[in-house]
Order: C-alpha cells, then structure tokens, then sequence
C-alpha cells in the first residue's frame, strides 16, 4: 500500500486530468473540429465514445484513491456462478 502523501500526489493528477478530459469533451460536444491537418502534421483528437469511456474510468480511479485514503478497503471484484442442482 502507498503512503498517504502518494496517494494525494496520485489523486490531485487524477483529478486535474479528469478536468481536461471534462472540457475535451464539452468542446467536441460544442462543435469542436475531430482532425484536421496543418501542413504534414495531422492532430486527431478523440472520438465521443473513447472519451465517454475514458471519463468513466478516471472517476473510478478517482473513486478508489478517495475510498483508499478515507482508510477503506479497495473493491475487490468478483464473481458469481449460478448452478442448478
């Protein structure tokens, strides 16, 4: 486990990036260009569903670093097998 003062340090870039990704999203929702050339360089920026998912994950790093430092535990995922006896 990380110390406390990593996890802020993790969090707060978290935090900032999910920022960017927010007003990235806001301006391709607004309009915003998706590719365009300038000279011989291209710049494509991302499309709404690579976006979408890139937020979700984010908020759930973000999520689990906020869990983490309030001192509970991370999810931990599993799974169930329904059967038929």
């Amino acid at each position: 486990m990380a110390s406390k003062t990593i996890l802020e340090k993790r969090l707060t870039f978290r935090t900032k990036a999910l920022e960017k990704l927010y007003d990235a999203y806001t301006a391709l929702v607004d309009g915003g260009v998706k590719s365009y050339m300038i000279d011989d360089r291209q710049l494509t920026r991302f499309d709404l569903p690579a976006l979408s998912e890139e937020i979700k994950t984010m908020e759930s790093e973000i999520d689990a670093l906020e869990a983490e430092l309030a001192g509970r535990k991370r999810r931990k995922a599993f799974g169930v097998i329904p059967r038929d006896w």
